[in-house]
């Protein structure tokens, strides 16, 4: 037996259509600015992040995709990129012959602290200046209560 949908009404259509589109916007006029203001690709900021707040600047690649949200295979490429870039270095794990660690070099750390006053800057402008206060604290619970529903990248 089918189960009957539950379309979206108007209001709840209007939700999604609004995170959707601030979503898809937000993040193309951000990747627009780290590239312009700094040469790195979101995809270069989003793994440089967790590595630069990690102890030694090293995590095993494969917390480091579950940190940002993604598949083995994206990781194990934007890695394999940015080596060529010498911003981080893959190494063996000495605890797991499988598995690899990807470290932050030199340049990297210098990549990431040059990009991310700017970066914060443009995520102030178009997203939290946009915002009153009251807004930011129950959009944050918001999504924090949606965040804890949803599962996470292993099922």
């Amino acid at each position: 037996m089918e189960e009957e949908v539950r379309w979206l009404d108007e209001r709840e259509a209007r939700v999604w259509r609004g995170i959707v589109g601030v979503q898809q916007r937000l993040s193309a006029v951000l990747e627009r600015g780290l590239i312009r203001e700094s040469g790195l690709s979101g995809a270069d900021y989003a793994l440089l992040v967790p590595l630069s707040e990690a102890q030694g600047g090293v995590l095993r690649a494969r917390d480091l995709g579950r940190t940002i949200g993604w598949e083995r295979s994206r990781i194990s490429h934007q890695v394999t990129r940015m080596e060529k870039r010498g911003l981080v270095a893959r190494e063996e794990c000495s605890e797991d012959a499988r598995g690899s660690m990807v470290r932050l070099t030199d340049a990297g750390r210098a990549a990431i602290v040059a990009a991310a006053p700017a970066h914060v800057a443009a995520v102030r402008r178009h997203f939290f200046d946009a915002l009153a206060d009251a807004e930011i604290d129950v959009i944050g619970l918001a999504l924090e209560r949606v965040l804890d529903r949803l599962p996470d990248n292993d099922g």
